[in-house]
């Protein structure tokens, strides 16, 4: 017999086809939630007959706000399928990191029947009945580490069977920013403009906030990770950044802007992390040294608006930076003085303001020239190509988002695919993270997640892209996990 609130969350999906018929990101993102919450419950050990009279009167009180469900039979049948189904990917992976029944004889983790997953799959059509036509739903048959083998199609690979957590707790501020540490799996950080930046693992179950690192005296607009994840550089609406001991969450030193603005982007240099770049409302770029707290001779530079957006190439000899008056600059940097030299401006679109930049060397084995993704307030996602030395961007094509306001950000899928095609992710005024295969002619749409009911502003990946983080306007971060075979 099903736990009881494995029934309880049957019962709730069972109306949940009536919950604002017209918004149905809301039911996704409530179900999963009421999942999450009825799973944490379960284990406060309140007595069973508490629980069941808690059951009836769920029950009770949802006949009255919807009304009696027909065919009181066949509701009964699809409950029980619920309860089977609706069990998320955490749950599964809980059973068999936490429960010993899970173990067989010889200790060796029991395998998943194909038919859970088909379960699952039914769940999952469920919650996406009203989808738009047209659009793109997770399949069932991927798996993380085929990104590497390249034995399926990017379709696949980039299959999500559901929220593994949600993090709340800068809900009612929007969280601009959310970043997994570098090769890592579990550690996740977001900044939010409620002041705060959280660090949170995911590892072992249930996922916890391990340190709120609080300072600033207004939103923090952005941060950074370092190369060995061991501070963290934030800039925030208060004119200062600030480097954090992520081990403790401690703020270690609080650095003012050489212009007294507001600090609205930042970026580690990635060869040399005592070097930081941060980008003011005042149109300037500065390079900064972490270490003395001052920012570097010949390191600053001015732009054309606010700096919104930064990014270095691989190398860390060229960075880009983008205002919000729609143009990107490249930069030379000098390694050995910290000095930045103008090169090149494009103009995105006048007016336009460039919200997010991401760098990368190879796309794919078939996309092999250094590129950058734009996100620019034109409802859509640009890829340039890089062509010369000194940052030159030409237009590679573009994919169609919803932006016209938010301060949305994308990124490159991190590992190199040996199939053909190449993926990136965008969050989205329309409240969905979009996947594009860069290299496909037509069709270019890979998948759509749906459950965030605010725009979404931020996606990371972790290291192995077995877990994808995005955030919103409304303060939520949702970690999705990706599909498993």
């Amino acid at each position: 017999m099903a736990a009881v609130w494995q029934q309880v969350l049957a019962v709730d999906a069972r109306y949940n086809a009536y919950r604002t018929p017209t918004f149905p990101q809301f039911r996704t993102q409530y179900i999963r939630r009421r999942s999450q919450l009825l799973r944490e419950n379960a284990k406060a050990g309140h007595p069973p007959a508490l629980r069941r009279q808690y059951l009836r009167l769920r029950g009770q009180l949802l006949g009255q706000r919807y009304g009696p469900l027909s065919e009181p039979g066949s509701a009964r049948a699809y409950s029980n399928s619920i309860v089977r189904s609706s069990r998320t990917t955490l749950d599964r992976m809980e059973d068999f990191e936490d429960d010993p029944r899970a173990l067989g004889a010889r200790g060796h983790h029991r395998s998943v029947s194909r038919g859970s997953y088909q379960l699952q799959a039914q769940m999952n059509r469920a919650v996406y009945e009203d989808r738009a036509p047209g659009s793109v739903v997770p399949t069932s048959v991927a798996e993380a580490s085929r990104a590497m083998a390249g034995d399926t199609s990017l379709s696949e690979n980039y299959a999500f069977a559901g929220m593994y957590h949600v993090f709340d707790q800068h809900v009612d501020e929007a969280v601009p920013r959310v970043r997994f540490a570098n090769d890592d799996r579990h550690r996740l950080a977001c900044c939010s403009l409620d002041g705060s930046i959280s660090l949170c693992q995911l590892v072992p179950a249930p996922p916890t906030v391990l340190h709120v690192l609080r300072g600033h005296t207004r939103g923090v607009s952005d941060f950074a990770w370092s190369l060995s994840n061991d501070i963290l550089v934030s800039t925030s609406l208060d004119a200062t950044m600030r480097i954090w001991a992520s081990e403790d969450g401690r703020c270690i030193r609080e650095i003012p802007d050489p212009d007294g603005a507001e600090l609205l982007c930042c970026t580690f240099q990635p060869v040399n992390n005592n070097l930081t770049v941060v980008g003011n409302a005042k149109h300037n770029v500065h390079v900064m040294n972490i270490s003395t707290g001052k920012k570097v001779k010949g390191g600053s530079s001015k732009l054309t608006g606010r700096v919104l957006a930064l990014s270095f190439d691989a190398p860390g000899r060229l960075l880009w930076a983008g205002d919000d008056r729609g143009s990107v600059f490249s930069f030379l940097f000098d390694m050995a003085t910290g000095k930045l030299t103008k090169a090149k401006r494009l103009v995105v679109h006048e007016g336009s303001p460039v919200t997010s930049i991401s760098a990368r060397s190879w796309v794919s084995r078939e996309a092999r020239d250094p590129s950058l993704l734009i996100n620019a307030c034109l409802n859509k996602l640009l890829l340039y190509r890089v062509v010369d030395n000194e940052g030159t961007l030409q237009l590679k094509r573009s994919f169609p988002i919803e932006q016209s306001s938010h301060p949305v950000r994308s990124i490159f899928c991190p590992l190199m695919s040996f199939r053909q095609g190449a993926c990136v992710v965008t969050g989205s005024e329309d409240m969905c993270v979009h996947f594009f295969d860069v290299e496909r002619a037509a069709k270019a749409a890979v998948n759509k997640l749906q459950g965030h009911s605010a725009p979404v502003l931020d996606v990371s990946f972790n290291c192995d892209e077995s877990l994808l983080a995005s955030s919103d306007a409304s303060g939520m971060v949702i970690v999705w996990r990706r599909e498993q075979k």
